[in-house]
């Protein structure tokens, strides 16, 4: 396998150290800022379920602040939501380069995302099982977390796998303005030094990766959906 890369992969071959310190790097990013942008994800499609004109517990303002804040951005590209973030993450992380000064902005461009996702997931509940557990006397927390977070499961899953996804893209574009990662290492080699077998080496690991996540959030989704 060593003599086939060096043969046919050569500058693969002399900068494997730095492919595989730049796999670590996005897997790193993908993993810290994926789970953060979870939680918060997950509060705020709650909040947009709930609050809605006709949610269980409906709030115009949280509402509307809230829907207003999330589209605004989403609408914004990464490249320059990165560019708009560096004094806040500079102040936040001490740094606007690397690995670590890119978990920020990927938390930032991918939480309003991701609460689409559950908000979205969220509404597929059946209002009718909502509606039987307010006449049980559930509070409004207990319906969050039996009834809406327990029967959306499935569709939160399926959101969160498509949300991985679009974070390993958003991974690749923070590498291009210095946030480390594959996508770091295909500018870096494959464009600017035009090693072409870099470029598609890190294409092949990109594409690895998302199969892989895509694979495993198609089969828990399947499964949660027979249960």
């Amino acid at each position: 396998m060593q003599a086939f890369i060096e043969q046919n992969l050569p500058n693969v071959f002399r900068t494997q150290a730095e492919l595989i310190k730049s796999i670590w790097q996005t897997l790193e990013m993908t993993t810290i800022s994926g789970l953060i942008s979870a939680g918060f994800g997950i509060f705020f499609g709650v909040l947009l379920t709930v609050c809605k004109p006709e949610g269980i517990s409906p709030n115009k303002l949280v509402y509307q602040l809230l829907d207003k804040l999330i589209n605004v951005f989403r609408s914004i590209p990464f490249v320059i939501l990165i560019s708009l973030l560096m004094p806040l993450t500079r102040l936040i992380t001490g740094t606007a380069i690397g690995t670590k000064g890119a978990i920020f902005p990927l938390i930032v461009g991918t939480v309003p995302f991701f609460s689409r996702q559950v908000n979205a997931a969220l509404e597929e509940v059946d209002f009718g099982t909502v509606e039987a557990a307010q006449s049980m006397g559930f509070t409004t927390p207990q319906i969050i977390w039996s009834v809406y977070l327990r029967e959306g499961l499935a569709g939160i899953v399926r959101g969160s796998t498509i949300t991985i996804v679009n974070l390993i893209s958003l991974t690749a574009m923070a590498g291009t303005v210095g946030g480390g990662g594959l996508g770091d290492y295909a500018l870096r080699y494959g464009f600017q030094r035009r090693m072409y077998d870099a470029t598609l080496v890190t294409v092949v690991i990109l594409l690895l990766l998302v199969t892989v996540i895509q694979s495993l959030g198609n089969a828990v989704t399947r499964r949660l959906n027979h249960i």
